[in-house]
């Protein structure tokens, strides 16, 4: 049975969500996406491979939907219509294992310690000139795999300000798009952001952790979260 076309509630919700949609298929020409759409609401589940952690990004849409689906994150994009705020929904695919466990859609709380937007960057820049000053100075015969995981594991693992959320979640944010100030006169609808309106927060709920913005959200588990990749620049 073909799902019913969204409509979102603007051009504006339909051209963020393309934004996000090609950003991922930057690092994974064949990324799957899981769709999950209730009244007034889309949320879009990704997984981009080089941080290994889950991207959520939501958008407004019009009418009644009762939604759960994984798709191509590249069909889906070409269905967007950013002119018309409407997007199709494609054939579901095989859902990849990551598709299976999202985090839980209640109980976060807010944790201390996350430094402001400024801050998060930085910490973000940090650990990138880290990475490459240090792989930049191994002798070629040492810039192995293994070595270069080694290092990885040790820079992007670093915990952001006085909080458990790894330096790598936070990159994926930047990467992704969601670390930017907020222009114009208000925060995209739903972000929730308490303070300033470009503020990203840290919540908690069980074994995850998600770094919020208004522009997104990445969620990543506290432990056994699985290899590190090291290449995310």
């Amino acid at each position: 049975m073909t799902a019913a076309p969204l409509q979102f509630a603007d051009a504006g919700e339909a051209a963020d969500l393309a934004a996000f949609l090609a950003r991922l298929i930057h690092y994974d020409k064949a990324a799957a996406v899981r769709l999950q759409a209730g009244d007034g609401a889309l949320a879009v589940f990704g997984r981009p491979p080089s941080f290994e952690v889950l991207a959520i990004r939501s958008a407004r849409v019009t009418g009644r939907h009762d939604m759960d689906v994984t798709v191509s994150a590249g069909e889906l994009l070409e269905s967007i219509d950013e002119s018309a705020g409407t997007a199709g929904v494609p054939a579901a695919v095989t859902g990849p294992p990551w598709a299976g466990v999202l985090p839980p859609r209640g109980g976060w709380q807010q944790e201390p310690g996350l430094p402001a937007l400024d801050g998060v960057r930085r910490a973000v820049a940090v650990a990138i000139g880290e990475f490459r000053a240090r792989t930049e100075e191994l002798d070629p015969e040492k810039r192995t795999r293994a070595e270069l995981d080694r290092i990885g594991r040790e820079v992007w693992s670093r915990p952001v300000g006085d909080t458990e959320l790894p330096v790598r979640a936070a990159h994926a944010a930047q990467s992704l798009g969601f670390l930017r100030p907020v222009a114009g006169p208000a925060a995209p609808a739903g972000s929730g952001a308490e303070g300033p309106k470009d503020a990203p927060a840290l919540l908690s709920s069980g074994a995850w952790l998600r770094l919020r913005t208004p522009y997104g959200s990445i969620a990543v588990r506290r432990a056994g979260v699985g290899s590190l990749s090291v290449t995310p620049t």
